[in-house]
């Protein structure tokens, strides 16, 4: 397409230039217009100038305003910067479209059966089709962008505009997956599938060229815009041609582009026109608005154009179409804006009426253009040569029926309407001589003649009603008359007006669902900034509801496409759009909704202007198809019989390749997901059959149409997972079984759809009735015989018949003969029941499995069955009583039974889970089974006193234990609290019931005193664990929103920082700084994950609730203190002031998390509880800035210590690995390059510690500086020792442990160190803390002096045991020293721990023995190594066993 160019050139005098340069604010600027001016032409200025026309490859605009500088622009906007992040974001997903187009999909083999290559034309169509809508939403959403970004920036809709360029991203994402499986599908068709991945590479490229075009930082020219607007108009036109979906009407597009260059032409016009205006104006601030006003008339004609090639290819698109007549609105604008300037700026008539009639030439070819365009979305294709005389002739008599009352109006309507219907019939009578077939010439005929006759009538009614004005008979006459005639208007152009209301319910269906596919697109673009869980999968199920039914509608407009004149193609469209209502509604109301919700405008805006055009559509759509069922009638009937008969004859294809061997599973089937679908919907089947039934019966022909689609859809479902069964099976025989009864369900569903039609035309007929009675009971049939063909269903009815057959022994008069001893018999009875009793649970647990599982399961239970019932009918023998031997016979019967049911019930559980029901049926068969086992062993073992008391105890728990794997089952109706009190008190009773069973098992068996111990010990441990239970309980209060407790305590330890005098305090300001610190850092890091779980899992709530109390009352005890210490004052005064609203906060939060475990989904008290969060994490900030008040170093102190915890920990792992002798290298390397580091980076640390001892007394900021560097010099040297002990190889393990065992003890004195300046800090000289910080810068540097030496040794194997044991020796008399501190610690133990602890320090004195014999080095260090080891757990176990209750947990020690 080509442009005209004009130019146009001004004389040289003094004018005002105003230049089209954006994100500049200042004053017009004054000079000559010699310089390159707005608009310039080829030819010498004057009146009489003539414009020059050629052409140009593409639209461009004749300015010149110089290149804008990036280094001129002023900051961005929020809104601008809202906008390059959404950018930014989109540019991402751009990127990854392209990179995923690299391939194509990779799809399985498919078979050539009939429904393989309808699933890949399916396929092929819906991809097209959504290809295509996506398609249209990037070009509109382009034109979008050029539209929007126009004007001037700072009258910019950023918002609008992020939506658009969101709408490009989101829809270009799924348009890439699109192609890849399009590609692959048509892969045969030789380059179709290459040629399609290359156009979808290029549209993404220019999408990406637009994205950086349009970033408010890059300053392009607007030239680079629409150049890149172009290229993605032409690459989405390449890309639908390689589709074939390119626009098929070709003249329009041309005709299109042609009304867009007389625009074009026309503005070029009055441009020159405002020329010559702003030539003789006099006032240089009128002249300068006309100049603008013809540059911005210029500058909108060329976003007109650019618009139109951009929206060419997709014009069919209403988006498309709204997108264009947008942009012919801003030129219609401009063409106003700059007439009104060449007003305001001369007298002069004969100029102003050129400029007049040039806006007018300008109006009229925009008009044209969008009439064009409106025409095209209005009537589409014509429909035939009958539809205008038809509309006009319905129009009309709505007309006269109307205005009855006015016979002047009504007569002149019914002359209208006779040159209407003298216009259809002679086009009947040309049609019926033209027609060749004789029958309908003769149809044709009859239909003119019947319409001609009605047209007699209603011309004489009309003169009636002329001469006689006021008679109202006469009026009432001529509407009857042209009732008659549009009832006869309808018979003669009936097919020609349902072929209309077809063609615009197909027309309203391509929209509806190409709208459904952008809501979708939409939908998952929001995911990421939808905050409310609850909406977004409210959102996700109705997109997937919707998803579900697209292919169908697509399905029914392409068959109605390729057969337009066929009744099933026009149906099946009518059925599709009918289903896709209601889901489609559904995720309409979800996404408004959710809008709300989305935290990204841009996304948010795409989602609510997508959920909007889908519910216009779903109007339209459900407008569309009443009219079209009206036109085509009732007939839902045959259209089901029809589907069903084609599900058959597929069903007959797919069994001749199952034959050949060549069936195979489409993409994403498999054996268990179609054998759950055929038995989810063979349940549907018969209902929906039921229900038809049931309305034949009545003679209702609607809800009887209704109950056979239903029927067909289902059975559809039906034959489709029947044939992945057959496909994905092993066994060519089930199969081919699988297979034939699906087929003879096809069969008697026909017949039954067809005796329902039959009785719906003889109502009340009994024989009719009889027939499809007998029909229904064999289609019943076959849908039980389908449902046993899937796997696992046949071994089920094997076991079924086994203990059938088995349970035919329990028959016979006279028992056989015992061939064991009663123990013996009792012995096996018990044996065989526990294994039945387990095999009940393992069908139970199948059930939910694989088929597989299920039929070994069934299988096992009835061999077990078999096993049970012989032991069962053995004791019977030994029954002396015959009454006692009937009862045993009678509870075999009912185990037999119970076992059928068990069975039946784990059938039905595999072929529908999702049954209502279902799961308790089969818990309540297993129930039932373990009752009748424990019935019978009860009667046959009642001899022994207790003895079934505690059989009937142990069958109970192994029978409800498996209640504990399926925890989220329900079992009662009670609710969740209601359960949390049961147990509670049923605990209670149980410890009790314990304590009786040791009880008096040691009095009704003394002789039996040996298992005194193991039943005491037995009770003592169920003791505990109810005690376990117990507590795990008062948690599960907390979690279910029990908060009251918690909003006590918090309340009680804030009131206790103001309580009277605080105790004396044993510790400095620093030792309750440090923990205060620890405290109030744990709270933020509990109140984050709060915050996590208010949308991830509200449940757990209540347990980190009970964390935050509990913290906070340390906190608050240590904060009382703290505020004692400080000084001055006013810091103790602040800390407790910040302790305070920390409190606050945390009550807050608590009872916001209760709140919000009371109602999970609430939206409101998940918002209250994050700011409640937020507000928490600020004061416990707060709070640390009041303990930080002039403790800079301390603060430093703290981290620093912090910091070489973590190297500690680490470095007893590396000595964990190092003594299973993994330490291994990474490359050839050997200890001495790493020696001289370890030594340098040694020394650098003894200077550390001069520098820490002296920072203690000196400022804090010397003090920090003093522990990070003590910090980072650890760091790099136990890095560096660690590279040297794995140099040395895993070969010798023990010297590798030696080795980090020094820098550990280094680690550890440096904790020691600064732990001890932390006190000494600010103190005076002769203050005790200062002596035991110097105590502690001895141990530093004799561990330091002790690392140099094993550095040394390592090398040296003569002397590395001698090493090992010195450096042991130290390291005991320095955990001695620990040990004998007053310092408690923070873990809790048992005596049982310690005493294991002892037994180490007997396996270190035997090594030690061994060693001194042996003399062998290795042996030396492994005991310098182990000694070390066992001493240090030794005392550590013992200290913590003398303080039992460590002040840092809060809790009280059970032992």
């Amino acid at each position: 397409v080509r442009e005209k160019i004009l130019s146009i050139d001004f004389p040289c005098q003094r004018s005002t230039i105003l230049q089209q340069q954006f994100n500049r604010v200042g004053r017009v600027e004054h000079g000559s217009v010699a310089l390159p001016g707005i608009i310039r032409s080829g030819s010498i200025g004057g009146p009489d100038n003539t414009f020059n026309m050629g052409t140009m490859p593409s639209a461009q605009q004749q300015i010149t305003t110089g290149q804008m500088h990036r280094g001129h622009m002023p900051p961005l906007s929020l809104a601008q910067q809202a906008l390059m992040g959404t950018i930014n974001t989109s540019m991402q997903a751009v990127q990854q479209a392209q990179a995923d187009l690299g391939e194509v999909d990779n799809l399985p083999p498919l078979g050539q059966d009939m429904a393989s290559r309808v699933w890949v034309q399916n396929k092929v169509d819906e991809s097209k089709h959504e290809i295509h809508s996506q398609v249209d939403a990037i070009t509109a959403g382009t034109a979008s962008v050029v539209n929007l970004t126009a004007g001037d920036p700072t009258d910019t809709d950023y918002t609008a505009v992020g939506c658009a360029i969101t709408t490009i991203s989101s829809n270009l994402t799924e348009m890439s997956r699109g192609v890849k499986l399009l590609a692959a599908l048509v892969e045969d068709q030789v380059g179709s599938g290459q040629n399609l991945m290359g156009a979808a590479r290029t549209l993404t490229g220019a999408v990406s060229d637009l994205l950086r075009s349009v970033e408010p930082a890059a300053g392009e020219p607007r030239q680079t815009v629409l150049t890149a607007a172009g290229s993605i108009g032409q690459a989405s036109g390449d890309l639908l041609r390689h589709m074939g979906e390119g626009e098929t009407d070709e003249r329009f597009q041309d005709i299109l582009m042609s009304l867009a260059k007389a625009v074009a032409n026309a503005a070029a016009m009055m441009v020159l026109k405002a020329k010559n205006v702003a030539q003789v104006a006099e006032d240089t601030v009128l002249q300068n608005r006309v100049i603008a006003a013809a540059t911005r008339c210029a500058l909108s004609t060329s976003q007109l154009v650019a618009c139109t090639k951009v929206v060419s290819p997709t014009i069919s698109s209403p988006v498309c179409q709204e997108q264009l007549v947008e942009a012919g609105k801003l030129v219609d604008r401009s063409v106003e804006s700059c007439v009104k300037a060449c007003l305001a700026a001369t007298d002069e008539g004969e100029l102003l009426k050129q400029v007049g009639a040039a806006a007018n030439t300008v109006s009229q070819a925009l008009s044209d253009l969008l009439q064009h365009v409106r025409h095209y979305a209005s009537c589409g294709e014509p429909i035939g040569r009958y539809d205008q005389a038809t509309d006009t002739i319905m129009t009309v008599t709505e007309s006269i029926f109307t205005s009855m009352g006015d016979a002047g109006e009504m007569v002149r309507q019914a002359r209208v309407l006779a040159q209407a219907t003298s216009d259809l019939v002679n086009a009947m009578r040309s049609d019926a001589e033209a027609e060749v077939d004789v029958d309908n010439s003769k149809k044709l005929l009859a239909a003119a003649k019947l319409l001609a006759d009605a047209t007699a009538r209603m011309v004489e009614a009309a003169k009636g009603a002329a001469a006689y004005p006021e008679n109202e008979d006469q009026q009432q006459r001529l509407r009857e008359a042209a009732e008659g005639l549009r009832v006869a208007t309808n018979a003669a152009a009936q097919n020609a007006i349902k072929k209309k209301l077809v063609n615009r319910l197909e027309i309203a269906a391509k929209q509806a669902a190409a709208a459904a596919t952008q809501t979708i697109a939409a939908a998952q673009n929001a995911a990421a900034s939808n905050k409310n869980t609850a909406s977004h999968q409210q959102l996700v199920h109705s997109c997937k509801a919707v998803a579900d039914h697209i292919p169908q509608l697509v399905q029914g407009m392409r068959s109605n496409q390729a057969q337009p004149e066929e009744l099933s193609s026009q149906l099946a469209l009518i059925m599709a759009s009918q289903s896709f209502l209601q889901p489609g509604s559904k995720m309409v109301t979800s996404a408004k909704s959710t809008v709300p919700t989305v935290t990204d405008q841009a996304a948010a805006m795409q989602l609510g202007q997508c959920a909007k055009n889908l519910a216009t559509c779903l109007a339209e759509l459900r407008t569309a198809t009443q009219k079209a069922h009206e036109a085509c009638g009732p007939l839902e009937i045959d259209y089901a019989l029809n589907a069903v008969q084609t599900l058959r004859s597929e069903l007959q294809d797919a069994r001749m390749a199952a034959h050949d061997g060549q069936l195979k599973p489409l993409p994403g089937e498999s054996l268990e997901k179609c054998a759950q679908d055929l038995g989810s919907t063979s349940k549907a089947v018969g209902s929906s059959m039921a229900q038809l039934l049931t309305c034949a019966a009545q003679g209702n022909e609607h809800y009887t149409g209704v109950a056979a689609r239903e029927t067909a859809q289902a059975l559809r479902t039906l034959a489709q997972a029947a044939r992945g069964v057959a496909a994905s099976t092993k066994e060519p025989q089930s199969a081919a079984a699988m297979l034939d009864s699906a087929q003879y369900v096809m069969e008697g569903s026909a017949m039954l759809i067809h005796e329902a039609h039959q009785a719906l035309v003889s109502p009340g007929d009994a024989e009719s009735q009889q027939r499809l009675a007998q029909v229904a009971r064999a289609v019943s049939h076959s849908l039980n015989n389908c449902v046993n063909c899937l796997p696992g269903q046949k071994d089920v009815d094997m076991a079924l018949r086994s203990i059938g057959e088995a349970s035919k022994k329990l028959l016979v008069d006279t028992l056989p003969t015992c061939s064991k001893s009663f123990q013996e018999a009792q012995s096996e009875l018990n044996h065989t029941a526990a294994e039945l009793n387990h095999s009940a649970g393992d069908v139970v647990h199948s059930s939910r499995g694989t088929s597989s599982q299920l039929a070994m399961a069934s299988g096992k239970f009835s061999e077990d069955f078999d096993e049970f019932l012989d032991t069962g009918i053995e004791m019977a023998g030994h029954t002396q009583c015959q009454e006692d031997q009937i009862e045993v016979i009678g509870n075999l019967k009912n185990i037999s039974m119970a076992s059928s049911k068990l069975l039946l019930a784990a059938k039905s559980l595999s072929v529908d889970p999702g049954a209502a029901n279902a799961k308790n049926l089969l818990a309540a068969a297993a129930r039932t089974v373990t009752e009748s086992i424990n019935q019978l062993i009860t009667l046959c073992t009642q001899q022994a006193p207790g003895q079934k008391e505690c059989d009937n105890a142990l069958r109970e728990l192994e029978a409800v234990r498996g209640l504990l794997d399926n925890p989220s089952e329900p079992v009662s109706e009670l609710s969740y609290f209601d359960c949390i009190e049961s147990v509670m008190e049923n605990s209670k009773v149980l410890g009790e019931s314990m304590a009786g069973i040791s009880q008096h098992c040691k009095t009704g068996d003394v002789p039996a005193a040996h298992t005194h111990d193991a039943i005491a010990e037995a009770v003592q441990l169920m003791k505990e664990a109810v005690d376990d239970i117990m507590v795990t309980l008062n948690e599960a209060a907390s979690e279910g929103g029990m908060v009251g407790g918690m909003v006590e305590a918090i309340a009680e330890a804030m009131g206790r920082l103001n309580e009277g005098t605080p105790p004396e305090p044993e510790g400095s300001f620093v030792d309750y700084q440090t923990t205060m610190v620890k405290y109030s850092k744990a709270i933020a890091i509990t109140t984050q994950e709060m915050m996590t779980k208010s949308v991830t899992c509200p449940e757990e709530l209540g347990g980190l609730a009970s964390q935050v109390t509990v913290d906070y009352s340390q906190l608050a005890h240590q904060g009382r203190l703290a505020a004692a210490t400080a000084e001055p004052e006013e810091v103790g005064f602040q800390i407790k002031t910040r302790v305070q609203e920390l409190g606050h906060g945390c009550i807050y939060l608590v009872q916001k998390a209760g709140a919000l475990q009371m109602s999970p989904t609430d939206s409101f008290s998940k918002r209250e509880l994050i700011e409640c969060a937020r507000g928490v994490t600020e004061k416990v900030s707060m709070v640390l800035s009041a303990l930080q008040a002039g403790n800079k170093g301390t603060q430093a102190c703290i981290t620093a210590a912090s910091t070489v915890s973590g190297i500690i920990a680490d470095l007893d792992t590396t000595i964990m690995f190092a003594s299973a002798g993994t330490l291994n290298p990474e490359n050839e390397e050997s200890f001495a390059d790493h020696r001289e580091s370890i030594l340098k980076t040694a020394k650098a640390l003894v200077e550390d510690t001069k520098r820490l001892v002296s920072g203690a007394a000196s400022s804090q900021d010397r003090l920090a500086q003093a522990a990070q560097s003590s910090a980072n010099t650890i760091t790099m040297l136990t890095d560096v020792v660690k590279l040297g002990a794995t140099s040395m190889g895993s070969d010798d393990p023990e010297t590798q442990v030696v080795l980090i065992n020094a820098v550990r003890d280094v680690a550890k004195a440096l904790a020691e160190l600064i732990g001890a300046t932390k006190c000494a800090a600010g103190k005076p000289a002769d203050d005790p803390s200062m002596y035991q910080l110097k105590s502690a810068a001895k141990v530093m540097v004799t561990n330091v002096t002790s690392l140099l030496k094993t550095v040394k040794a390592v090398e040296d194997e003569a002397t590395r045991g001698t090493r090992a044991l010195e450096a042991t020796i130290e390291c005991i008399k320095q955990e001695l020293t620990v040990f004998q501190s007053k310092d408690v610690p923070e873990k809790s133990t048992t005596p049982e721990e310690f005493i294991r602890m002892t037994k180490g320090i007997t396996t270190a004195t035997a090594k030690a023995v061994a060693a001194g014999n042996s003399a062998q080095q290795e042996h030396v260090i492994a005991t310098a190594n182990l000694s070390r080891k066992a001493i240090s757990d030794m005392l550590t176990t013992c200290k913590v066993i003398f303080h039992p209750n460590p002040a840092s947990s809060g809790l009280t020690s059970s032992h």
